[in-house]
């Protein structure tokens, strides 16, 4: 007896290709829970610590279209395999770094396979599965970045806090080793996804639509990383705990992610994405604003729910919405928002940084919840522009 198709097995490929998302995902996010142990090691200010993210996510919003265009025609089993090996070398570098502009110099190098890995293994999904299958396919290989959120960043913060941030580095050296050894034996030779066209690529970038909804991604990024980027000095100065407390804290934050994640992908149909997108924004910026009124970590664990609810739901919603605006320039409008994703979290470390130093670290959770809310009046804003003003050329 055959199985439904909602129920077959996906082929074996797709867990190394979702556990190279769990590795890049940690690796991104794994630096804002260090940035304690790094300031003190390596004597340098929060704020110049805090370049490891800004400077970072700054060369991946840059590097993703640029490099999406670069390795067009690469096959896809090199490609991805270089780009984890690459990884683990600059992370083991990162891990020996003798100084602060060393460290910097290793993470910005090892955020080229950011760049890469996350669009290009999405890219390929299509060759690897069937077509019935390619929504699971997609879902399950996005899902490291969830695993990466729930357990890699508190773990890695952990290790960070009790033997030292070297020891994070190193592991992430390793976790990458093991995850370009596994998607290496398992990936077949000659995939090579079709290029995106350059009329594709023009159509979007021209049209008002399409931006408008892109630079919501932008301003909800910053708005949230002015203060994730500086949680673990947050934590530390505002109630004097370190690496254990942070950790409890990012755990919490990584499964309300994945629990918010989870509600939005069963009920975006039924509502669609712009008001699955309006409740999520809603969500992240009543946490930050509950977090800027709380005076005990208790108090801020729990203000934090509602932020981790919607920020996987908000990433899922903005890139089912640019699809259902313009599926035929969906290839296009995803990398787009990839760079968009990357220069919010840019904008927000560098803003952060410069808030510290004229108006406090407390400041943070405030500034975050303004720009939540104007990423939350720029939603509707599209909502408006997109019935007004429909992408043309679409089915």
């Amino acid at each position: 007896m055959t199985r439904p198709a909602s129920r077959q097995r996906l082929p074996a490929v797709l867990w190394p290709l979702m556990f190279g998302n769990v590795v890049i995902g940690m690796g991104v996010m794994v630096v804002a829970g260090l940035l304690n142990e790094i300031r003190s090691d390596l004597s340098v200010s929060v704020t110049t610590a805090g370049h490891l993210i800004s400077a970072s996510a700054l060369l991946v919003c840059l590097g993703a279209p640029l490099l999406a265009m670069l390795v067009a025609r690469w096959d896809r089993r090199r490609l991805l395999v270089g780009s984890l090996l690459w990884y683990a070398l600059f992370h083991a570098l990162a891990a020996l770094a003798p100084g602060f502009d060393a460290l910097l110099t290793s993470r910005v190098l090892a955020m080229v396979s950011a760049a890469v890995f996350t669009p290009q293994a999405a890219a390929c999904i299509g060759q690897l599965v069937p077509e019935h299958q390619r929504g699971r396919g997609i879902t399950f290989v996005f899902l490291g970045w969830s695993v990466a959120s729930v357990l890699g960043t508190p773990l890695g913060a952990w290790i960070g806090g009790t033997f030292g941030w070297r020891w994070t580095m190193g592991l992430m050296a390793l976790l990458s080793l093991v995850a370009a050894l596994w998607l290496h034996a398992r990936m077949p030779r000659g995939v090579v996804p079709p290029p995106l066209s350059a009329s594709a690529w023009r159509q979007t970038l021209l049209s008002p639509t399409l931006m408008l909804t892109l630079s919501i991604t932008v301003v909800s990024a910053a708005g949230q990383f002015v203060f994730f980027s500086y949680m673990a000095p947050y934590v530390a100065d505002r109630f004097g705990l370190g690496a254990a407390a942070l950790s409890s804290l990012l755990l919490v934050y990584g499964l309300c992610g994945f629990i918010g994640n989870a509600a939005v992908s069963r009920w975006i149909d039924r509502i669609g994405p712009p008001r699955a997108m309006a409740w999520a924004l809603g969500g992240i910026a009543l946490g930050m604003g509950l977090v800027g009124l709380t005076s005990s970590f208790n108090a801020m664990v729990l203000a934090i729910v509602p932020w981790g609810l919607g920020v996987f739901a908000s990433n899922s919603s903005q890139q089912a919405r640019l699809v259902n605006l313009a599926p035929v320039l969906a290839p296009a409008s995803i990398a787009l928002n990839t760079s968009a994703m990357y220069a919010g979290q840019a904008i927000g470390a560098g803003s952060g940084g410069w808030l510290i130093q004229a108006a406090g670290i407390t400041s943070l959770p405030t500034a975050g919840c303004i720009g939540l809310i104007c990423a939350l009046g720029l939603s509707l804003w599209a909502g408006r522009q997109a019935r007004r003003h429909p992408v043309p050329g679409q089915p």
